[in-house]
């Protein structure tokens, strides 16, 4: 397909950088961040090559951080999972911005501590 085709009204790139930022929504809505990235993967993956691997890369950040969450959610009982709480949220910030700019720059970033479930 060709790049200049547009994916909810979004070029490639921006659609692609829309994809990691839309894990941020979860700020203003609880879920919703887990939710939408998921969707806009799954609406278009078969359209372009870039969306399938844009998406596989932030779903498994995704479910890496969920794991990583309940570790440190189990360990909140010893205090330092507070701490390990605060850290996960504030990589989750950084990595999605750093993920969104690469992508619209038409560049693939693995989010690093992201375990690959989805190749």
């Amino acid at each position: 397909m060709s790049t200049k085709e547009d994916y909810w009204g979004m070029p490639l790139n921006t659609y692609c950088m829309a994809i990691h930022l839309s894990q941020l929504t979860s700020i203003i809505i609880p879920g919703l961040g887990l939710i939408l990235p998921i969707v806009m993967w799954a609406a278009n993956k078969d359209k372009h090559e870039a969306i399938d691997i844009h998406g596989k890369v932030t779903i498994n950040w995704l479910i890496s951080l969920f794991i990583y969450s309940l570790i440190c959610g189990i360990l909140v009982f010893i205090f330092i999972g507070i701490i390990g709480l605060g850290i996960l949220a504030l990589l989750n910030l950084i990595f999605a911005i750093v993920a969104a700019i690469k992508a619209n720059d038409g560049q693939v970033w693995v989010y690093p501590l992201s375990i690959k479930f989805l190749k």
